[in-house]
């Protein structure tokens, strides 16, 4: 098995000194292998883009062709799996017991200026993996990608370009506590991370690469979930959402004592982040019926009210920047965000009630392009809905029942 990784940098936590950077030919709580599970076919050039879908199913992950629903690949895995971009619009980590494992969907486009190139071959799982023992957040960012793993707390991150040669090289960080965290680097070489233990969590740090803290803030209770407003981050707090602009930092307070934004959805071209929002700290399970739009350019929050609840599988951002909610009323909700008004809803699928038990499949939104799929798992379709017209305009069929879904253009 070959082993590459960076550097190692132990991080303290907010209270605590400098911090420590060595280097090192691996990590105990990180690693790749780049040995492939099977030889990939050779690519052929295709006319146009070709879509596809990976899904996630109790046993294993498929991937479909799109337009048609065919079933390209059928790869038995045990365990629960989750699906997350790498970063590079080809592959996908499957995140799953022991780690993340590398899924060539086997689509992409060569764009070489005022023209594209457009390949397609047979769908694989690789032999690149990061071995995890609690596979937590991916964070596709600025050319890197950057994985958390909630078990020991290791870091790690790459150029997801390098996954079509099949061997990126890591560079490695160590949290202080472990904790279900997340990290990001910035563009410019620098790591946004979360603070926190099994217990709590408080906050985010800003280093550079070599460990030097450059902001920081513990005003974030529970800070969940990231994204992105363009080169703006933002992380969810239970009182509000943290923004970082450089080396700014900017707490944005929520209009409830409680109000958790734990799940966001952000745009390439827009100043407007699309977010959950909680108020019962009590609950099992609370089903929000309201959501928030984060302006980041004047650090400001609205709260939408929806007619019905969504999970967190719900939320997604149109080509233009709308916001995109799928309610357990079956309908698609349109959201303007510079107005935070709905402007329309588009019937899917039936209604439904989101599960207490978060790995139990529910219907789900995932954007590709100018379409959006929503998963039924009751029925076993991938319904989709064009984002032009807001018509669905076709629903596949699927052999198991959907868990997750993602996508890429081809």
């Amino acid at each position: 098995m070959l082993i590459k990784s960076g550097v190692l940098v132990v991080l303290s936590s907010l209270t605590s000194g400098a911090l420590v950077a060595c280097g090192t030919e691996g990590s105990p709580s990180s690693s790749s292998s780049s040995s492939p599970s099977s030889t990939p076919a050779a690519a052929t050039e295709v006319e146009a883009p070709s879509p596809r879908l990976a899904m996630t199913y109790d046993g294993g992950v498929l991937v479909l062709d799109a337009g048609s629903g065919e079933v390209l690949l059928d790869e038995e895995v045990d365990g629960f799996l989750r699906l997350n971009p790498a970063g590079d619009g080809r592959h996908l980590l499957v995140s799953g017991a022991g780690g993340f494992t590398a899924l060539d969907t086997g689509a992409w486009t060569d764009e070489h200026g005022d023209h594209g190139h457009s390949w397609a071959t047979e769908p694989r799982l690789t032999g690149f993996t990061i071995d995890a023992q609690e596979p937590g957040h991916v964070v596709p960012h600025h050319g890197r990608t950057t994985v958390f793993d909630d078990g020991t707390g290791a870091i790690t991150a790459f150029d997801p370009a390098d996954l079509a040669e099949g061997e990126p090289e890591l560079d490695t960080w160590q949290a202080d506590e472990a904790h279900h965290g997340v990290a990001v680097q910035d563009g410019h070489g620098n790591l946004i991370l979360t603070v926190g233990d099994e217990e709590s969590r408080s906050g985010i740090r800003l280093i550079t690469a070599a460990g030097n803290e450059l902001a920081s803030s513990d005003e974030c209770p529970g800070v969940h979930g990231e994204a992105f407003a363009g080169d703006v981050a933002l992380f969810g707090c239970e009182d509000g959402v943290l923004v970082v602009d450089g080396r700014e930092i900017t707490k944005v307070d929520a209009p409830d004592a409680y109000g958790r934004i734990g799940n966001q959805a952000g745009h390439d071209t827009s100043r407007y982040v699309l977010g959950d929002y909680k108020v019962d700290a009590d609950a099992e399970l609370e089903r929000p019926t309201r959501v928030s739009i984060i302006d980041t350019r004047t650090a400001s929050l609205r709260l939408v009210d929806l007619p019905a609840s969504y999970s967190f599988r719900s939320l997604g951002r149109t080509p233009d920047g709308d916001a995109l909610v799928l309610g357990t009323d079956g309908r698609l909700h349109v959201i303007d965000v510079a107005t935070a008004k709905v402007t329309a809803s588009v019937p899917v699928t039936a209604k439904w009630r989101e599960p207490l038990d978060w790995h139990q499949p529910r219907p789900l939104l995932e954007v590709v392009g100018d379409t959006a799929y929503v998963t039924e798992p009751a029925t076993k379709q991938v319904h989709v809905v064009d984002l032009g017209t807001l018509e669905v305009v076709d629903s596949l069929e699927v052999p198991q029942v959907p868990s997750e879904l993602r996508g890429v253009t081809g």
